[in-house]
């Protein structure tokens, strides 16, 4: 098939071409449109006097059915090929999954539902996001005694998309039950480590984390020797942990895991990846819906690395 017939503007102009050149073949006394004509035999040669009309009605029948035939392939392909990349385009959404877990914090999951929510609205369905837990669906109650959620689904790591961990609410330190320590070990007791590793290892997911949910995956052994954020109280946790410590608001390791610090750096968090996923214009209109302007610099390891300035004396 001709290369001019892949859309279908270039087909309509192939075949009114085709349509007259082939005028001027069957009938030359008629000039075409630039006065050119393929055949150079005027009208009144005795040529054309000898084929009579039937035998100009025979080419006329010829020429018809090929152009018949022609526009059965054509037509069809062209409009093959305008369906494929509309079918394309609306199969391009992004899935994001919230993990839920006993103890969750409230602002960790609903900053970034929330936004995540937005942007499917003002992208027509381009995103989607979706409360999940490690078990399926059921009643996850938050941390502090706080209201619990509906995880509508069981967390599906092999599903391309975005899977984001909250952190935990409770008490900073002790070994209370509603201390955050012991609200993370008890999410480890789950099937979430596993689930989070087929996460890391699925190359069409990526994995965002909020203040103290980074220290799931670390605490998982999934962050060695990766570069990440959590909230300030367990950032020494966290290189205990094997990761890398970054004093930024959002880290980017890579596009495959980010990770944010303390509570609020959910809704940065969300509107990066709304920004990467879908563009700057709905993540501004988003910003503009809650009237919250991302904050912050996404840190990543690129990039001409600052000088270190030692600002205290050695010790003598």
């Amino acid at each position: 098939m001709p290369d001019c017939c892949s859309t279908r503007d270039e087909v309509v102009t192939f075949l009114s071409l085709l349509l007259r050149e082939m005028s001027v073949m069957i009938f030359p006394g008629i000039p075409p449109a630039n006065g050119r004509y393929w055949l150079r035999r005027p009208a009144s040669s005795p040529y054309y006097e000898a084929r009579g009309i039937g035998k100009t009605m025979k080419t006329f029948f010829r020429w018809f059915m090929s152009l018949t035939l022609l526009l059965s392939l054509v037509v069809p392909a062209a409009n093959a090929k305008t369906t494929d990349k509309t079918d394309a385009a609306k199969s391009k959404v992004t899935h994001v999954q919230i993990v839920l877990f006993d103890g969750f914090d409230l602002l960790d999951a609903l900053g970034p539902y929330e936004s995540f929510a937005a942007a499917g609205m003002y992208s027509s369905g381009a995103m989607t996001v979706q409360l999940v837990s490690a078990e399926g669906e059921r009643s996850v109650p938050s941390g502090l005694n706080g209201p619990a959620l509906k995880a509508e689904a069981k967390l599906d790591p092999n599903r391309p998309g975005i899977i984001l961990v909250p952190g935990a609410s409770g008490k900073p330190a002790g070994d209370s039950a509603d201390a955050i320590p012991n609200i993370l070990k008890q999410a480890m007791k789950t099937d979430l480590p596993g689930q989070l590793k087929k996460a890391f290892n699925n190359k069409e997911v990526t994995v965002a984390t909020v203040c103290g949910g980074t220290l799931l995956p670390a605490m998982a052994g999934l962050l060695k020797d990766r570069h990440a954020v959590t909230n300030h109280l367990g950032m020494s946790t966290l290189g205990a942990l094997g990761a890398i410590p970054v004093e930024a608001r959002v880290v980017e390791d890579s596009p495959r895991f980010v990770s944010g610090g303390g509570v609020t750096s959910g809704l940065d968090v969300a509107l990066y990846l709304i920004e990467r996923e879908l563009g700057p214009q709905i993540a501004n209109a988003v910003e503009k819906l809650f009237e919250y302007e991302k904050r912050g610099t996404v840190w990543r390891a690129t990039g001409n690395e600052p000088i270190e300035f030692n600002m205290r004396p050695k010790a003598s």
